[in-house]
């Protein structure tokens, strides 16, 4: 359907669906996922609506997606979906990608974390200007904000004043594409796995020291790395990538599918999750859930999400990494341990109960609304 308004009195929320048109990353995961369960949920009462461009076409089908407006990008969020739903009556509109129509205010978001400003270098300048006009404005004006942890709740409380009782947490949680998978030919290598960009706050280089400082004891160790070669962060950082081409230890997998990154993480000695600040950490409770233990920082949401499931570092010192990969390699036991622990973790986290929570939030403002 395309430019189509749907004026009926059963739809009781509408969806901004522009993740359809975006790379997938943790953002764009969350909001797929919450889609599909709120789609099985409410069914036609459910309108999601989207720009032009969908990538991801699969998920737009089982969505039922509109496609409305002109325009694309935030000028799309900005203008063409709140005039959209002006026609409509107003509706209730949900958006879980951190920006909103800020002038349309019948809104509930989801803002996953604050990492833009606390650690800007991440970002551009252009993206860190226009967040830090955008976000606040968003929250201003929306009936009730989500977010994906209790620490990411207490910062945005804390960097924009915003009352607690005007949130509420929705838990990430895993697809279920990951799960254990044997790979005979994987299993023949030992090797510890890495998905990351070179994002500042994803503190990418600890990892890799860790790794040179563990394979002085296991020489035969290899380490695996997941993500997108071509991306500025890599580009910048050209001279060391090529080098890790030519090393023997180290191999470069790119940007791999689902199914794929299934696979590595299945049949790894161990994931390193080194990061400064996540506002959940989506990766490390994907390798959990298909049996690969679990080296994490300690810092931000990490120990909220992860407990006792995987051994903590501190993000700052690659020999406690270092250290971590040693036992794992060198006590099956341990490596068990943690894998049957990963396991019970993953089980605190469901997009269903997250869909449901969120539910009862909408159906709650809705009678509210009609007293």
């Amino acid at each position: 359907m395309s430019d189509l308004v749907v004026k009926h009195s059963s739809i009781i929320l509408v969806v901004d669906a522009r993740f359809l048109t975006q790379n997938i990353t943790g953002v764009q995961r969350y909001s797929i996922e919450l889609s599909l369960q709120i789609r099985k949920r409410l069914g036609n009462a459910a309108l999601f609506v989207t720009p032009r461009g969908i990538r991801h076409s699969d998920i737009a089908r089982q969505l039922g997606a509109v496609t409305i407006g002109t325009r694309s990008g935030h000028v799309w969020e900005q203008l063409d979906l709140p005039n959209y739903l002006r026609k409509m009556g107003t509706p209730l509109l949900l958006c879980m990608g951190a920006t909103a129509p800020i002038l349309y205010k019948n809104k509930i978001i989801t803002l996953h974390d604050v990492t833009f400003l606390r650690y800007p270098d991440t970002y551009s300048n252009k993206f860190r200007w226009f967040y830090k006009v955008l976000v606040p404005c968003v929250l201003c004006s929306s009936k009730h904000i989500f977010t994906v942890s209790y620490f990411s709740l207490k910062e945005i409380a804390a960097v924009y004043g915003v009352d607690k009782q005007k949130m509420s947490v929705l838990y990430n949680a895993v697809s279920s594409i990951f799960k254990p998978i044997v790979d005979y030919r994987l299993q023949d290598k030992k090797y510890v796995l890495v998905v990351s960009s070179v994002k500042e706050n994803k503190n990418f280089m600890v990892a890799v020291e860790a790794f040179n400082m563990a394979r002085q004891q296991y020489p035969d160790l290899l380490l695996y790395i997941v993500g997108d070669m071509e991306t500025e962060s890599f580009r910048s950082m050209r001279v060391l990538v090529d080098e890790w081409r030519k090393s023997p230890y180290i191999k470069l997998l790119g940007r791999i599918s689902d199914s794929d990154l299934t696979r590595y993480y299945s049949n790894a000695a161990a994931f390193i999750f080194p990061s400064l600040y996540e506002g959940f950490g989506i990766p490390a409770i994907e390798a959990q859930a298909c049996g690969c233990p679990v080296i994490s920082s300690n810092a931000s949401s990490l120990p909220e999400v992860l407990g006792d499931s995987a051994l903590m570092c501190d993000p700052h010192h690659a020999s406690e990494f270092a250290d971590a990969i040693v036992r794992l390699v060198s006590q099956p036991a341990l490596k068990e341990k943690l894998i049957s622990k990963g396991y019970a973790n993953v089980k605190r986290f469901s997009y269903e109960k997250s869909a449901d929570d969120l539910l009862k939030y909408i159906h709650t403002f809705v009678e509210n609304t009609v007293r």
